[in-house]
C-alpha cells in the first residue's frame, strides 16, 4: 500500500508553476508564434505523404478512399476534444512538459513517468518518421532537376535489404554494405543547431515556413481543382466504415502537432492567455485545409492508385504539370522541415521537465548560459533521431508515433475529468466547455483511433512500455525530487 501511495502521489498544479517561474528559459513568444508553431507542427508528413496510403489502404489496413475527407473530419474532431482538454491544462499550469506535466499534477508520478515515455513516441520517434519523409520529397524534387540521388545513400536498412539493387550499387566495408539516409540525418543535424542558438531565431524561422507551405498547398487546391472530375469519387466509402476509421487512425499523424505549442509554456509572455489560441487556432485551421486538399486529391487520382510516398506531387506530374509537381516537392520539404524544427523544439523540453523533477538525469535540465535553451537536452534528442532516421522505415515509425500519442492524448482527457472533480474551486482561466461531455469524447476518439491501428503497432507499444516502467524502476523512483522530499503529496488518484 506504502509504494502504490508512493508512486501515484501528484504534485500541486501550484509547486509545478513555481518550479516554471524558476526556470531559466526565455520568454519571448506570443499568440502569432503560437498559431505558427501549431501549424509548423500538424501541417507535414500527414498531409504530403500518409495521405496517399490512407486512401488506398496497404496489406495490413482497408483504404478510406474518397472518404479520407471523412477520416480527416474524424480525426480533427478527436483532435479538437482533446485540444480543448490541452488549453484548460495550458492555461492553469503554464509549465514545460506538455502531458508529461499534466498527469504528473493530476494522475501521479507513475502514470506521468508513462506519459512522459510515451511523448518521446510522438515526438522523437514522430520525427525520425518526418525526416525519413523529408528525404524522400527532397530525392524526389532532385529527380525534378534531372539529379538522381544515390539510393544507397537515401534508404532505410530495411528497404536496402530487401533490394539487390541497391545492395549492389552500396559500397562495402569489410564485406557489409554501408546503407543510410544521408539527408534525412542532415537536416536533423542542421535544426538541431537552430534550436541549440534560440527560441526567438527557430519561431522566426517556422513563421517564414508556414507562410510557404501554406501557399504552396494552396496552388495545389487551385490547379488542381481544374482536374476535378467527380467521378472518381465513386464509390465515396469503397471500404466502408472500417476503411474510414482505418484512415483516420493513419492521418491521426498529421494532426499531432498541436500538443507541441504547450511544451513552449515557459517560453510565452503571456502563457494562460496565448497557449489555449496557439492550441486551438491551429487545430482549426489545419483541420480546413486538410480536408480541402483531400478532397482535391481524390478528385484528380482515383483512390487505389494513390499508395505512393509522394501522392500530391505524383498527382500532378500525372496531369502532366512537371513545373507544379516540383514546386509541391519543394512545398512539402519545407512543410516537412516545420514539422521536424517544432518537433526537435517540443521533445527537449519534455526531457528537461522530467529531468527537473529528478525522473531522468540531471544534465537533460541544463539551461544554456547564453542562449537560453535546454542545450543538452537538444543535443540529445538531435542525436537519437537521426540515428533512427538514418536507418528506420516511415510506415512502423508512424503507427508507433500514432499509438504512443493517443495514449497521451486519453491521459490528458482523462487528467480533466479528474481535475474538475478534485480542484473544483482552482482558477482555470480557460475552462472546456461542455464539461464533462467534451473530455469523456476526446477520451472515446483517442481509444477508437487506437483500435484502427495495426496489431503490430500494439506490440512495440507494449514492448516500449515494459521498457519505459524498467527505466522509471532503475532510476526515476528512486531519484525522483518528490519522493526524496518526502513529501505526503496529494495520494492516489
Amino acid at each position: 500500500m506504502n509504494f502504490l501511495r508512493r508512486v501515484f502521489r501528484t504534485r500541486e498544479p501550484a509547486d509545478l508553476a513555481d518550479a516554471g517561474r524558476a526556470g531559466g528559459l526565455r520568454r519571448v513568444l506570443g499568440p502569432i508564434d503560437l498559431v505558427a508553431l501549431g501549424i509548423g507542427g500538424i501541417i507535414g508528413a500527414g498531409i504530403f505523404a500518409l495521405v496517399g496510403t490512407a486512401a488506398a489502404g496497404d496489406a495490413t489496413r482497408p483504404g478510406a478512399g474518397p472518404a479520407i475527407m471523412l477520416s480527416f473530419l474524424v480525426t480533427g474532431l478527436c483532435c479538437g476534444f482533446c485540444g480543448l482538454c490541452y488549453a484548460e491544462f495550458a492555461s492553469s499550469v503554464p509549465v514545460s512538459g506538455s502531458a508529461y506535466t499534466y498527469a504528473y499534477a493530476t494522475l501521479g508520478e507513475v502514470l506521468a513517468w508513462i506519459i512522459g515515455w510515451d511523448l518521446i513516441l510522438e515526438y522523437a520517434v514522430g520525427n525520425v518518421a518526418v525526416a525519413v519523409s523529408w528525404s524522400g520529397y527532397f530525392c524526389e524534387l532532385l529527380r525534378s532537376f534531372g539529379l538522381e540521388f544515390p539510393r544507397w545513400l537515401a534508404t532505410d536498412l530495411r528497404t536496402a535489404l530487401a533490394s539487390p539493387e541497391i545492395l549492389a550499387q552500396a559500397p562495402h566495408v569489410l564485406g557489409v554494405p554501408i546503407v543510410f539516409n544521408l539527408p534525412a540525418v542532415f537536416i536533423v543535424a542542421g535544426l538541431s543547431a537552430l534550436l541549440y542558438i534560440g527560441i526567438r531565431e527557430s519561431a522566426r524561422f517556422n513563421l517564414g515556413m508556414v507562410a510557404v507551405k501554406l501557399l504552396v498547398l494552396g496552388v495545389f487546391v487551385a490547379v488542381g481543382a481544374a482536374y476535378v472530375n467527380p467521378a472518381n469519387w465513386t464509390p465515396f466509402a469503397p471500404n466502408g466504415f472500417a476503411g474510414i476509421q482505418a484512415g483516420a487512425a493513419v492521418i491521426f499523424f498529421a494532426f499531432i502537432g498541436f500538443d507541441a505549442v504547450s511544451t513552449t509554456a515557459e517560453e510565452c509572455r503571456n502563457p494562460r492567455r496565448d497557449l489555449p489560441i496557439g492550441i486551438l487556432g491551429s487545430l482549426a485551421i489545419c483541420t480546413v485545409v486538410y480536408v480541402v486538399v483531400a478532397a482535391v486529391l481524390t478528385g484528380v487520382v482515383p483512390w487505389h492508385k494513390l499508395n505512393t510516398a509522394e501522392p500530391l506531387s505524383v498527382a500532378m506530374r500525372g496531369l502532366a504539370l512537371p513545373g507544379i509537381a516540383a514546386f509541391v516537392a519543394f512545398g512539402s520539404i519545407v512543410a516537412h522541415t516545420a514539422v521536424l524544427l517544432v518537433f526537435q523544439l517540443g521533445q527537449p523540453r519534455i526531457l528537461y521537465a522530467m529531468s527537473r523533477d529528478g525522473l531522468l538525469p540531471p544534465f537533460f535540465s541544463k539551461v544554456h548560459p547564453r542562449f537560453r535553451t535546454p542545450h543538452t537536452a537538444t543535443i540529445a534528442t538531435g542525436l537519437f533521431v537521426a540515428v533512427g532516421a538514418a536507418l528506420a522505415s516511415l510506415e512502423e515509425m508512424a503507427d508507433l508515433c500514432n499509438i504512443g500519442t493517443l495514449s497521451a492524448f486519453a491521459v490528458v482527457c482523462l487528467g480533466v475529468l479528474i481535475d474538475r472533480l478534485r480542484r473544483p474551486g482552482r482558477v482555470r482561466p480557460f475552462r472546456t466547455p461542455l464539461f464533462p461531455v467534451v473530455p469523456v469524447l476526446g477520451l472515446l476518439s483517442c481509444l477508437f483511433l487506437m483500435l484502427g491501428l495495426p496489431q503490430s503497432a500494439w506490440i512495440r507499444f507494449a514492448v516500449w512500455l515494459v521498457l519505459g516502467l524498467g527505466l522509471y524502476a532503475a532510476y526515476g523512483f528512486r531519484r525522483s525530487r518528490l519522493q526524496s522530499k518526502g513529501q505526503a503529496g496529494v495520494g492516489a488518484p
